[in-house]
């Protein structure tokens, strides 16, 4: 999606600042995936909804960021080599759908051990003295150990594997910085969990792992899945950690190294009109976008707003007349298509401001040596994900590269929801609700991925055509986030000042807690693209100078911001003294900007800065 406005600089006759050198065909976008991060920067309406409309300058970052990482990693380009290996990750993931998994053929499931994939593929990177340079890892597990209580902005269990091996590997160096780079990427991971003690009914303790995952009190709002902690911190912690130790595992362990040739193929499809051949004499087609009732029930990692269960295969009349009044009803070509689907929300024929849901995805494998990674536009669940990789490897098999190592890279290039089997979409839970092109998205999807595999395999890709070409939109301010008000200081007291200061000594595994006087943090995010909102400093008496040892990336510490009455706000950060803390003097500090009004169309943001009394930690 980020890419959508550099397609167009040729018509405008501009010039890419690397010639033909990176391309649709041979970039890949791929999101680690979080329930945790800012939302309202995806082009298509509905994503909007949950963020009260495009945001732009979480689009803005988002896009600075992703640009100025490939003028980083282009800057430090040098030969290298690559290795890889796999193994198995135990007690980290469950089947959150396990139902619909048990639609599929017994013949076909008893030929895996398990009702996900515990496989993790790790790719290393050595230059040519054997100069460590980073990892790809993939492993199917939602990164959503963070339930949806949590208001802190942070990257979950797959951000914390990584933030441990880079900070195992940039030694004294803070999260973000050194020269090594610890990817951990999504695989199949549409019906697969981090919180493997499974759902309980928050309000009685009983276990809710029945079909429509709902409690016999309170229905399914009340059906949430938890992980292995106390908390939910404490969950992203372990679960993080186990996905970390099986990395560094096989990192340290990787010596089959990829060589052999790079090639690249990628198509735009229409995704709402693809025929299917699924034998000589059956054909089908894939849908206008639309998402099911179950849509909504959400799911037992974040539960929907109102008690709509998984698992309906009826709509609710209350709910289709309100959706036909205010969003139009879903034709009967639609609802034929989607069948046994009860259609909520018939994203393909609404189109204001913009459409709904994409029409035109991508589809692209990159293969490098005998590695193709198969880079999908959703979230494969992981019976859907291993018919995908099978039918990949059988093509590369049949048309001449025989024993291809075959990885999905999920959520790629442009979000388009889950992808389950045929026999999962039956039984609607929300991963069937939200296949949003219908019951055959996937053996559509194998269709088109058998072609990329066995374009690469003969040497062809370039009589592949490059298929609709996706819509640009010009993205409008479209938004009910209220726009930014002037910020308040207190009376005799002004920004950064501290309104609840710390103790003067600390232990390790005690809390440091400051409070200041704050500004709206979007303040902060429409300035830098790289604001640090805090830091952890201690001092050093030799040269009398304070050195950062933590920032807001840090596991440790938390920003949490609480807006007062008009323009009024604090900020309270909390560092979480770790084990084995250097005893010394140490401060927090804090760097926001306030919106000053100059006028009544004149606003400027004024940078400020807070800092906390020095505080000592000693060891008892």
């Amino acid at each position: 999606g980020m890419w959508l406005e550099i397609s167009d600089w040729h018509s405008l006759g501009c010039h890419y600042k690397y010639g033909e050198l990176y391309r649709h065909d041979n970039v890949i976008l791929s999101g680690t995936h979080t329930h945790s991060g800012p939302g309202g920067y995806f082009q298509y309406t509905l994503f909007w909804i949950t963020s009260k409309g495009l945001i732009k300058p979480s689009l803005n970052a988002i896009v600075n960021g992703i640009v100025k990482s490939i003028d980083i990693a282009h800057q430090n380009m040098k030969r290298g080599r690559l290795f890889i290996n796999r193994g198995t990750v135990e007690n980290s993931q469950i089947n959150r759908s396990p139902f619909s998994y048990l639609e599929n053929p017994a013949s076909e499931r008893s030929r895996y051990s398990s009702n996900t994939d515990k496989e993790m593929v790790m790719l290393k990177m050595v230059d040519e003295n054997e100069q460590e340079l980073g990892l790809i890892s993939w492993f199917a597990v939602h990164p959503v150990s963070m339930n949806n209580t949590n208001r802190l902005v942070n990257s979950d269990n797959m951000g914390y594997a990584s933030y441990l091996f880079e900070q195992e590997k940039n030694k004294g160096m803070l999260p973000g910085e050194g020269s090594f780079v610890a990817a951990f990427a999504s695989s199949n991971l549409g019906d697969v969990s981090p919180n493997t003690k499974g759902p309980f009914c928050i309000n009685t303790g009983d276990s809710c792992d029945n079909p429509e995952s709902t409690c016999p009190v309170g229905g399914a709002k009340m059906c949430m899945a938890v992980g292995p902690g106390n908390d939910m911190f404490d969950s992203t912690r372990i679960i993080g950690q186990n996905i970390y130790s099986k990395a560094k595992e096989l990192y340290e362990k990787a010596s089959q190294e990829i060589t052999g040739p790079l090639s690249s193929a990628h198509q735009w499809v229409n995704m709402s009109d693809v025929s299917v051949e699924l034998n000589a004499t059956h054909t089908v087609k894939t849908c206008k976008p639309a998402l099911g009732y179950s849509f909504a029930a959400g799911t037992i990692d974040g539960v929907g707003a109102f008690n709509f269960t998984q698992g309906s295969i009826e709509g609710d009349p209350f709910w289709d007349e309100i959706r036909d009044q205010l969003l139009g009803e879903p034709s009967n070509e639609t609802k034929a298509c989607h069948k046994p689907k009860p259609i909520l929300l018939s994203t393909g024929e609404m189109t204001w401001p913009h459409p709904w849901h994409p029409d035109i995805v991508d589809v692209q494998i990159v293969a490098i040596g005998s590695l193709a990674i198969i880079a999908v536009p959703g979230e494969f669940t992981t019976m859907s994900g291993r018919r995908l990789r099978e039918a990949v490897e059988r093509e590369f098999d049949s048309h001449g590269a025989p024993g291809m190592d075959v990885v999905i890279a999920g959520l790629c290039n442009v979000y388009t929801h889950y992808i389950t089997t045929y026999e999962e979409y039956q039984v609607q839970r929300y991963e069937a609700a939200s296949t949003i092109y219908g019951p055959h998205t996937l053996s559509a999807y194998i269709q088109l991925y058998r072609e990329l595999a066995r374009s690469i395999a003969m040497n062809t890709v370039q009589n592949l055509s490059r298929g609709p070409e996706p819509p640009f939109f010009n993205i409008t301010n479209l938004t009910l986030v209220p726009l930014l008000i002037a910020d308040l200081e207190p009376v005799n007291k002004t920004f950064g000042d501290v309104l609840q200061e710390v103790r003067q000594q600390y232990q390790p595994t005690e809390v440091a807690e400051v409070t200041f006087v704050g500004a709206n943090p979007r303040n902060s995010a429409e300035n830098a693209t790289e604001h640090n909102f805090l830091t952890v400093e201690r001092y050093t008496s030799t040269s009398d100078s304070w050195h950062v040892v933590q920032n807001d990336a840090s596991w440790d510490t938390r920003f949490y911001w609480t807006k007062g009455l008009l323009g009024l706000s604090n900020v309270t950060i909390e560092w979480h003294i770790p084990h084995g803390t250097e005893p010394g003097i140490y401060r927090i500090r804090y760097f926001g900007h306030y919106k000053k009004r100059l006028s009544n169309s004149l606003a400027i943001s004024i940078p400020f800065e807070g800092t906390s009394s020095a505080f000592e930690i000693t060891t008892l």
